[in-house]
């Protein structure tokens, strides 16, 4: 048994006010999201101010989303028992702090544990952000709020990726953390002002086994997608992970069960077509997304041979185009339904691949993949609103931070997916391009080209004359592998789309539900 306690005075927020919650969860989301993805354009730049291995850099990039990931479940919880806004005003704060720190940090060992703090306080904060929204904006409002949550989420990485970038090349990579304490200043003090608090109260104690359990498989299955192609997938580390991930999944599912009305998670919801359609759509979503990134450097960096912040910029289109459609996504869903708008989304996204895998060229350069780029950003924009109303709809109004933080894992579950299997069948593709276009290139030449593009063209200017057979190979044998990912995106978006066509959350258009609501009100 448990009731939900609204913030203080019963009456909804106006109009004004509900403005200002909107941009403070935004502005908090930002920063983390920016947090997620703006340390990657600095990697070098932290090996030569720690004197550090690739293997240190990658864990200090890493180290924030495994943290985040692994207490995204439990934070959310504790929300929903000890107060939103508490717990959000908490996570800001630290979060801030470790930023700080993180910025001034004198060695690898001191950053390293400036991001675990960092993603402590991100694992409070973004749960919370997206159950804010649902506990407090009123039925009518609540999916144009999600809508501008979800563009935030979606495009906010990659334009804090571009300002990282910028923060590069005019600056010091230092002042990458100045950009997420400045909106973590803007956001602490908006949300003690406006945000308003909720809570859960429950009969039952907190479910501690549960919070580690999940905490253990998250971290264990992120770690695989995250080190397997670093390590090797046979790497006892890899091997060790994904076994403990698996246990603690399989305990984790066990121990809810048992529990039921006390569990953590309700993992028999799963059966509900909102929470599962959902869940399946953010996590292929967010995993072609984040594929798609690291699929778009090599071409945009090694192939046409641009700079960080211009390839970062060059991603901008797919960013704003997403942001767009995921603020349109919900009066859409009102309109047709969220199913249909889902696989409207979804199916659009896959016709982006298609677009980028039939005209990818080098000779067409970024104008023969820029319309993929554009259609994919609306079709994820339009598929990410209504997919993160779908799960935060199918738990009760008191378990909003667990439905938010589910929301969340899901997604950093695409992210490292898909950035592991993407990147996996582009570098299978290249290799199995290149081996028959080094015919006369030196062995040596030939086998660190076979390496990657990047590899390549920097061998190339040591081999004479073979420097342009090596770099058209290499160019040539990317865009095929190019061709394998976008192939492999484009027919699971094509299974997605069916799937949520068949079995996505039944809902009708927002017009219905008032009116229905209106009759019931009349009778």
């Amino acid at each position: 048994m448990s009731t939900n306690q609204p913030a203080q005075g019963a009456a909804t927020p106006d109009a004004r006010r509900l403005r200002t919650i909107l941009i403070s969860v935004s502005t908090s989301l930002m920063a983390v999201v920016a947090s997620v993805s703006g340390l990657g354009v600095a990697q070098t730049h932290l090996a030569v101010e720690f004197g550090a291995s690739l293997g240190t850099v990658l864990w200090i990039i890493n180290v924030y989303t495994l943290t985040l990931a692994a207490l995204l479940l439990p934070f959310g919880a504790i929300g929903d028992r000890v107060g939103r806004k508490p717990v959000l005003t908490a996570g800001l704060a630290l979060f801030g702090v470790a930023n700080v720190v993180a910025a001034v940090s004198p060695t690898a060992e001191v950053m390293i544990a400036a991001r675990v703090a960092s993603g402590a306080g991100a694992a409070m904060i973004m749960p919370i952000t997206l159950a804010v929204i649902t506990s407090t904006f009123p039925e009518e409002q609540r999916g144009k709020a999600i809508g501008v949550w979800t563009a935030v989420a979606g495009g906010g990485g990659i334009l804090g990726m571009f300002l990282s970038a910028l923060l590069v090349d005019v600056a010091d990579w230092r002042w990458l953390f100045a950009l997420p304490a400045a909106l973590i200043v803007v956001a602490l003090v908006t949300t003690v002002r406006s945000v308003p608090n909720s809570r859960e109260r429950s009969a039952h104690p907190f479910d501690t086994v549960g919070a580690l359990l999940s905490a253990v498989a998250v971290v264990g299955l992120i770690f695989v997608l995250q080190e397997g192609p670093v390590r090797g997938w046979t790497a006892p580390a890899t091997v060790i992970s994904v076994a403990a991930g698996l246990v603690a999944g399989l305990g984790f599912v066990v121990w809810e069960l048992r529990r039921r009305d006390a569990a953590l998670l309700d993992v028999r919801m799963f059966a509900e077509r909102g929470l599962m359609g959902g869940s399946l759509t953010l996590l292929v979503v967010f995993g072609v997304q984040a594929g798609i990134a690291v699929v778009l450097f090599p071409f945009f960096q090694a192939v046409l041979g641009w700079s960080g912040l211009v390839s970062t910029a060059a991603l901008m289109p797919m960013a704003v185009s997403m942001m767009l459609a995921s603020g349109l996504a919900a009066r859409l869903a009102g309109r047709i339904g969220s199913r249909a708008t889902m696989t409207t989304g979804v199916a659009l996204a896959g016709v982006g691949l298609v677009s980028m895998g039939l005209f990818v060229s080098v000779a067409g350069g970024y104008l023969s993949i820029l319309p993929g780029l554009v259609a994919m950003g609306l079709g994820m924009g339009l598929a990410m609103t209504p997919s993160t109303e779908a799960v935060t709809g199918s738990l009760p109004r008191d378990k909003q931070g667990v439905a938010s933080a589910l929301n969340d894992i899901t997604r950093e579950f695409g992210t490292a997916l898909g950035v592991a299997l993407l990147g996996a069948l582009l570098s299978a593709g290249y290799r199995g391009s290149i081996d028959g276009m080094l015919s006369g290139v030196p062995r040596e030449a030939a086998d660190v080209a076979r390496e990657g593009v990047a590899n390549a063209i920097e061998v190339s200017a040591g081999t004479g004359s073979h420097a342009a057979q090596i770099v058209h190979a290499a160019r040539e044998s990317f865009v095929a592998g190019w061709q394998h990912a976008m192939w492999a995106g484009a027919a699971v978006m094509a299974v997605l789309a069916a799937y949520v066509a068949v079995r996505g959350p039944r809902s009708r258009p927002a017009a219905d539900t008032a009116a229905s609501s209106r009759a019931g009100s009349a009778r």
